[in-house]
């Protein structure tokens, strides 16, 4: 009875939250009985259901290649870099924006840092050839005019974490930066009014002020980038790197990975078990920084 008071007192936000619950249940709940093919060894004329049981064949074909371990250390250490260098390279956006006090200089560079978020990973990754290619790249051209060796960027595989990286803060910095606006422009002027009367400096007010208030949104940013720590950003990778077998030591990703499976291999029964361990990583993997969270500070866990 208390649920259909609840329904009915707040019946217009529930009929906001509905298109919000379809697309959740068509695209992310419908999808699980998928991972079925996994347990399978699926034939597209005899369908999902009617395809072989193998049980756990498909797990043991995918463990036995030494392969995952590259693709699981790649895509932790790529993550873990972008959770870190994003979260970092957008507070201080933040921070800095909010020290801006002439509006229109403030919007546009809001606007300027923003932007990239919604340029296409696909033209991101002709941008990064035209800097990188080996005949006429960018850099390749301010090496050559200043006199040093050109280098075969695509022949590389060491320097392209730290070039996924750069490409990433560029793009997404920005987004998560106006993420922590938001926030900031919320907290209270009396802190910052006090610790002026009391003789505090710019760089005081933000280290003692801004960033424990900003800690509940940091660690709630960081705790959804931790829950995807085990899914490579596919868009990002293969609009890049694409095919190129001589970087996939330092690239490959479990998404990339599953990706060519499926697509040169044909198999979706192997394809479904890289991604039924990806899932099941990734639960056990917000789960357990979740539960670190609820032991060092219980208002700042997710659940």
């Amino acid at each position: 009875m208390s649920m259909l008071k609840e329904l009915v007192k707040n019946r217009n936000l529930y009929t906001m939250a509905i298109p919000g619950v379809v697309f959740l249940i068509v695209f992310s709940y419908i999808p699980l009985a998928g991972h079925l093919l996994a347990f399978k060894e699926f034939q597209i004329s005899k369908g999902i259901w009617g395809s072989d049981w193998v049980g756990l064949d498909n797990f043991r074909f995918f463990f036995s290649n030494r392969d995952w371990i590259q693709v699981t250390v790649n895509t932790l250490y790529l993550n873990a870099l972008f959770i870190i260098c994003e979260l970092v390279f957008a507070l201080l956006i933040a921070l800095f924006l909010n020290e801006i006090r002439l509006r229109w200089f403030k919007r546009t560079i809001q606007s300027v840092v923003f932007l990239p978020y919604f340029i296409s990973w696909v033209v991101v990754g002709y941008m990064t050839f035209i800097l990188f290619n080996n005949t006429d790249g960018l850099f390749n051209r301010m090496l050559s005019a200043s006199g040093l060796q050109a280098v075969d960027w695509y022949q590389t595989p060491w320097v392209w974490p730290m070039i996924l990286i750069f490409t990433r803060i560029w793009k997404s910095a920005g987004y998560y930066s106006i993420i922590l606006i938001a926030a900031i422009t919320g907290f209270s002027a009396d802190y910052y009014e006090s610790a002026r009367l009391d003789g505090a400096t710019r760089m005081q007010q933000m280290r003692y002020i801004t960033l424990p208030l900003l800690k509940p949104q940091i660690i709630i940013l960081v705790l959804l980038g931790v829950g995807r720590i085990f899914y490579g950003d596919f868009g990002m990778i293969y609009g890049i790197i694409g095919d190129n077998g001589i970087l996939f030591p330092t690239t490959d990703v479990i998404d990339t990975y599953s990706y060519r499976a499926l697509r040169q291999l044909g198999n979706f029964s192997m394809s479904s078990a890289v991604v039924f361990y990806q899932s099941v990583m990734g639960l056990i993997a917000v789960v357990s920084f979740n539960a670190l969270i609820r032991k060092i500070d219980k208002d700042s866990r997710l659940f």
